[in-house]
């Protein structure tokens, strides 16, 4: 029977609507770990806005702690900017991961077929050729006994001719 065409050609199409929902997947993973990174150079923006102010509340640099004062709100606010965009992108990568793992589950349902296919076609031909090699056997089998009787009849042959010996049977 064969593998067709048709389904070698939905396991190439499976194959690359895998891969592009890999790639998406990874764009989105890459994505997401940018801002996270962003969010935790933030976190460390506002601790160095909190240890100047208090290095300058000890040394009594008001310029120092207004500075710190004000790098610690810009980091809360770069902080709270952040937040919603990591929780959509997380909300991404989740439904990218879902289709990606649903593309795969696709591909290989279309490998898993071939597969069987391709083992049930191994089977056949086994068969097949186990059938001619009996039927080979058999006939073989068949000759060596007519060509017995024939010679029991007195009949022999040589060469693909057949002729009565004389005297035989007598």
């Amino acid at each position: 029977m064969g593998v067709s065409k048709a389904l070698r050609r939905l396991l190439r199409i499976r194959d690359l609507e895998e891969e592009q929902c890999r790639q998406e997947l990874e764009a989105a993973l890459g994505e997401l770990n940018g801002l996270q990174h962003a969010l935790a150079a933030t976190s460390v923006r506002e601790r160095g806005g909190r240890r100047l102010v208090t290095v300058s509340a000890q040394s009594g640099q008001l310029a120092d702690r207004l500075a710190g004062v004000e790098e610690t709100r810009s980091a809360k606010r770069r902080a709270a900017a952040l937040a919603p965009r990591i929780a959509a992108a997380e909300l991404d990568v989740a439904e990218l991961r879902q289709e990606f793992l649903s593309k795969r589950v696709a591909r290989r349902q279309a490998e898993t077929l071939i597969q069987d296919t391709e083992a049930l076609d191994a089977i056949d031909a086994g068969r097949r050729g186990q059938q001619a090699h009996d039927d080979w056997y058999s006939s073989r089998l068949h000759r060596g006994e007519a060509e017995a009787e024939a010679v029991k009849r007195g009949v022999c042959g040589a060469a693909g001719q057949w002729h009565v010996h004389e005297g035989a049977g007598e």
